[in-house]
């Protein structure tokens, strides 16, 4: 599949700004964390250093607190899948050799524990990886196998929550890590993200413009023919109304985090920019409750902080 090119444009169609949450407690600060929805709840995960998960009901507008995961875990995209949220494709330990976990972890909101779920095969495992549900199974895309130093993959793999079975599927074009993967009509959207080499000292430098799709009915891969306009990693990406959204992000272009928005739609090939966040952040995710895009907590500059605890959303047009 090719997508036509198409130019970059400013949007109207999505309206309203970001909308800055005042809310009845706070979030412990975090960054390389995960923010996601389940049962109506948002959940705040992870992170440098050992956090508790922090909870978030927009129904009451308070945070709460939640078992703290059984290791420190960071750099990986959540996974929401029937009534529990999976980690894997996560890093632990310190910069700049983080090591991938070994095994994947689950934690049930309704108990609100963890458990460790079946062990990651070992010439498998790797971090700041992205990962999506899919008819019942979870698929694990790119990533790195020595936290920030050296390592980029590009292989895709299915896991299967009821079986425990893993199954190495076609790698993507190109290796990257520190993105967030979207599926949407059938295919996986993968944008954003970059090459890790602390090894070389481009840590920040070899973004990622291409955007790769996976096709679940051909079982290939293709790339589109439009870059991202926004080169940056660390960032965190969601469907919405028909596009791939991705959020915030860092980048060797600047000392802040990103707050630029930028979809995709897949049926043009165009992107556009939308209003951009209140506060630029990386390292977090984006969670989808009440028809609003709610994000939190990561760190308003590149690298590893200001930590944040601030909380915003997006309704789209009034």
């Amino acid at each position: 599949m090719r997508i036509a090119i198409a130019l970059l444009a400013a949007s109207t169609a999505f309206g309203a700004e970001w909308t800055a949450v005042q809310t009845e407690g706070e979030p412990v600060a975090r960054h390389e964390c995960a923010f996601v929805e389940a049962a109506g709840k948002l959940y705040l995960i992870g992170g440098r250093g050992d956090k508790p998960v922090n909870v978030y009901d927009p129904k009451t507008n308070r945070w709460s607190d939640a078992a703290q995961p059984p290791i420190e875990i960071h750099h990986f995209q959540p996974v929401a899948l029937d009534g529990k949220i999976y980690v894997l494709g996560a890093l632990t330990g310190k910069y700049p050799h983080e090591t991938p976990i070994k095994n994947v972890l689950i934690f049930d909101p309704a108990a609100g524990a963890w458990s460790e779920g079946p062990a990651i095969p070992k010439n498998r495992q790797r971090g700041g990886a992205g990962a999506v549900a899919y008819q019942g199974k979870i698929y694990l895309i790119a990533g790195i196998l020595d936290g920030h130093w050296d390592g980029h993959v590009a292989w895709l793999d299915a896991f299967d929550p009821n079986t425990g079975e893993w199954t190495e599927l076609a790698d993507a074009p190109r290796p990257r890590d520190h993105f967030q993967a979207v599926v949407l009509g059938g295919k996986i959207f993968v944008a954003g993200g970059r090459r890790s080499s602390a090894k070389t000292g481009d840590t920040f430098k070899l973004s990622v413009g291409e955007v790769d799709v996976y096709d679940f009915a051909s079982g290939e891969w293709s790339t589109a023919d439009n870059k991202i306009p926004t080169e940056r990693a660390g960032s965190f990406s969601s469907a919405w109304k028909g596009r791939i959204l991705v959020l915030g992000g860092e980048s060797g272009a600047q000392a802040e985090a990103h707050a630029e928005v930028e979809a995709f739609d897949p049926n043009t090939g165009k992107w556009e920019s939308l209003p951009p966040l209140r506060q630029g952040r990386h390292g977090t995710g984006v969670a989808l409750a009440q028809g609003k895009l709610w994000v939190a907590a990561g760190s308003a500059n590149r690298g590893g902080g200001p930590e944040l605890t601030t909380l915003e959303s997006w309704a789209g047009p009034q």
